[in-house]
């Protein structure tokens, strides 16, 4: 994406309900008490059934010694998953009218992602992606309908941006066919030129026109995903420990994987929500670089999960690797989480340089944790809890925080 000063489209108010269908027209950027609405929260729920099969796969991969299969195949399925999440909220963003033709395209879209979901384990165990692409194609087709419909409401460079995304996104489609008719040798590099194609129809389609997405909207919308994966991960980790309690009685050597794992998740809450990043959000140069950033924020949040569960089956003998290796597989996701959300959010707001350094010092540490033996994983949320104090206690003490994001928002804004 560019940070383009193209026009934006005069929005139609969205009040104005005069049927079942209604013209899809641009809302405003600037929109008053603009939120996530229920359609949208129930298309995040469904999306986190397909990041929970292929959170699965990745435990039974690294839990059999084949962890650099097991983190390609979850790289390659959690693209098509985050990428097509991604897609519809921008989309729903500038675009979402709410009329019944609208909300049925987008339960479409669900369907396709519970397709896609029913395919993950076949992609995994025997790279066979029928039903995974088959599940990409039902969401992206349904995209390119409502990107059609956009057209039809709008007028010159505007219509030329929808026509774009349409085009771009069906020819994106045809390419996908590579994982299919391509040997297994050749299926990485499928994905990679895909991936990398996908990612450049917006800079091409927004190249003359911007998109009306809702900063405010958008960062909720992405902070509430980040929410569920989050809770998708404590949900895996629990299912985890009771079984291995129920099966092997072995509450005792669970206990700090269970205090270290808790820990790790309630401080990734904490530093994500910590600054108000919709401020930050003023040009697609920055919203879309920060949007594809989150790529490595939700695979590396739900990778922790996965983590967990591989930490525990290895504490009660289950699993075919070390103990360093399964604690590598929790260690690792948090020190990248950590790092990534530095990078996207917490860096736009700290001032000097002890601030700047908490969250990479703490990915750093949590790095060496892994070393720890079966103490790595508390290890590493005791590091996480610090982290948060350390942070307040920074704050409190240079008196900074929310008022560096309001001083931002005002330059930005300026």
């Amino acid at each position: 994406m560019t940070s383009s000063t193209a026009p934006e489209p005069t929005p139609t108010p969205r009040t104005a309900r005069l049927g079942p269908l209604r013209r899809m027209t641009a809302r405003s950027r600037d929109e008053e008490h603009r939120v996530a609405s229920p359609l949208e929260l129930f298309f995040d729920l469904c999306f986190v059934v397909a990041i929970a099969q292929a959170g699965m796969q990745l435990v039974h991969a690294v839990a059999a010694g084949h962890a650099g299969e097991g983190l390609l195949n979850y790289a390659m399925i959690f693209f098509s998953i985050w990428w097509a999440w991604m897609n519809f909220t921008w989309f729903s963003s500038a675009y979402d009218n709410d009329d019944a033709l609208y909300r049925v395209v987008t339960l479409v879209q669900i369907a396709g992602v519970l397709v896609l979901a029913a395919g993950v384990s076949q992609a995994f165990e025997h790279h066979v992606y029928t039903a995974v692409w088959l599940g990409y194609v039902i969401m992206r087709f349904a995209l390119i309908a409502q990107w059609l419909r956009a057209a039809r409401g709008a007028q010159g460079p505007e219509k030329t941006m929808a026509l774009r995304y349409a085009g771009g996104v069906f020819l994106c489609q045809i390419g996908w066919l590579g994982l299919l008719v391509l040997p297994q040798s050749g299926r990485p590099w499928v994905f990679l030129v895909m991936a990398l194609a996908e990612m450049c129809v917006p800079l091409y389609a927004e190249k003359d026109f911007v998109t009306s997405w809702h900063p405010h909207h958008v960062s909720e919308r992405f902070g509430l995903f980040t929410i569920i994966v989050l809770g998708e991960t404590i949900a895996a980790s629990t299912v985890a420990v009771k079984s291995a309690v129920d099966e092997h009685d072995a509450l005792r050597e669970l206990l700090p994987i269970a205090a270290g794992g808790l820990l790790i998740v309630f401080a990734a809450w904490w530093i994500y929500f910590v600054v108000p990043i919709h401020g930050h959000l003023r040009s697609n140069r920055q919203s879309f670089l920060w949007g594809y950033g989150h790529y490595l924020i939700f695979s590396s949040a739900a990778a922790i999960g996965a983590g967990l569960e591989v930490a525990v089956e290895e504490a009660v003998g289950k699993t075919q690797i070390s103990t360093l290796a399964a604690s590598a597989a929790v260690t690792l996701p948090t020190a990248l989480y950590f790092l990534t959300v530095w990078l996207l959010h917490a860096r736009h707001f700290k001032v000097g340089i002890a601030q700047q350094l908490v969250l990479p010092m703490t990915a750093l540490l949590v790095i060496l944790c892994t070393f720890l033996g079966s103490w790595a994983v508390l290890a590493a949320g005791i590091v996480a809890a610090l982290s948060v104090v350390v942070g307040l206690a920074l704050t409190a003490r240079t008196g900074t925080g929310e008022g560096a994001g309001t001083a931002e928002r005002e330059t930005l804004e300026a």
